[in-house]
Parts: C-alpha cells; sequence; structure tokens
C-alpha cells in the first residue's frame, strides 16, 4: 500500500541570531548556502533539492514577507501557507492543517539543508500509523521527524513557540539509524551555511 505522506517545510521563524551577525536585513532563508553537491544555492532551495521526488505533497509554511522564498517553494512543486506567527508550534499546525487528510507528516526544517534525500526518505518509509519516526545520528535525535495518521489533531492543536517534542512522551517511537551529519545540522548563523 502507497502511503500518502506530507513534507511540511517548517520556515516561519524571524532567524533573528542569524540577522544579530549577518544583518537585520538578511534573510537566512535567501542567503547563499554551498551544498553538499558544491553547488551555490538559497538555503531555501537547497532543503528544496533535498526533498525525494517520491515525496509528493509538499507545503511550505512561512511569513507572509517572504515572497522569494514562496515563488523558490512553488517552483518545487509546494503549496504554501502564509503565516503571522514565527511559532514552532502555530507553524506546525497550520501545516498539517493545509492537507489532513494524509497518513502521516513530516516535519522538515526550513534552515537544514544538508539532509541526504536518502534519510529523508528512510525517515518517511518508517512512519507508522500509530508512531513517530526520527532520524538517529551516533545516539542524537535530528530532523526530518515524521508523525504517523493518529497525530494529526495533537499536531493541529500545537501553538505557540513549542514545537511536536511534547508528543514524544508515550509515543512508539522509531529511531531510524543514519550516518548523515545533516540530520543534525541546522542554519543559526552565518558560518554554518556551508558542509564542512
Amino acid at each position: 500500500m502507497h502511503k500518502s505522506i506530507g513534507v511540511i517545510i517548517l520556515a516561519a521563524g524571524a532567524g533573528s541570531r542569524f540577522r544579530r551577525i549577518a544583518g537585520s536585513d538578511k534573510d537566512k532563508l535567501l542567503a547563499d548556502c554551498t551544498g553538499r553537491d558544491g553547488a551555490v544555492r538559497s538555503l531555501i532551495e537547497q532543503v528544496l533539492v533535498n526533498l525525494p521526488a517520491s515525496l509528493e505533497k509538499r507545503v511550505l509554511v512561512t511569513s507572509q514577507d517572504r515572497p522569494q522564498a514562496i515563488r523558490m517553494a512553488q517552483a518545487y512543486g509546494c503549496d504554501f501557507v502564509e503565516l503571522d506567527s514565527p511559532g514552532l508550534g502555530d507553524s506546525i499546525a497550520a501545516g498539517v492543517q493545509a492537507c489532513p487528510d494524509l497518513d502521516g507528516w513530516l516535519m522538515v526544517l526550513g534552515d537544514m539543508p544538508f539532509i541526504l534525500p536518502s534519510s529523508i526518505e528512510q525517515v518517511a518509509t518508517e512512519i507508522r500509523e500509530d508512531g513517530i519516526s526520527v532520524p538517529v545520528l551516533a545516539g542524537e535525535y535530528g530532523h526530518p521527524v515524521g508523525f504517523g495518521r493518529e497525530f494529526g489533531p495533537k499536531l493541529m492543536a500545537l501553538t505557540g513557540d513549542r514545537g511536536a517534542k511534547v508528543l514524544f512522551a508515550g509515543a512508539q517511537v522509531v529511531e531510524v539509524p543514519v550516518d548523515d551529519p545533516g540530520v543534525t545540522w541546522d542554519v543559526d548563523v552565518p558560518d554554518a551555511l556551508a558542509f564542512k
């Protein structure tokens, strides 16, 4: 049976740590980022490039003041949701509300450009109706995180800055071992824009 898994790209955060260093007018989603393939693209495009073709339902959740990021996401086949809040919980809820009738959802952070497509696919494959799947690198949980259909109502009820970590308590968590430093590499500062 083919599972319908939606990819929710969470990109509504203000990126304040990045702006403090790069300048208040610098949006990290649009910053030049050198991918693992050596190509220079915007940070958000690096994230989109890594999404496996098998995951067709894609929703970018971002703020209204990011038309370039929205156009880029549309070029990669994404729907989009504009959100007034930078809160992670609000973003997750809005993304799932945009495609509530799926078998599961994969939460991809908009500032994690170095995750291998194979890692994303492995996590998506392990999504169970009543479970959470998460990549593990050297004992550390990473991203993206997959949630089965049963978590839909709880995901849609999230608010504010609190993400979905609260849903791990008591859940059936499938740990997916990966040899991919990209699953724990997020871009909070300009120095992190090139994979080393």
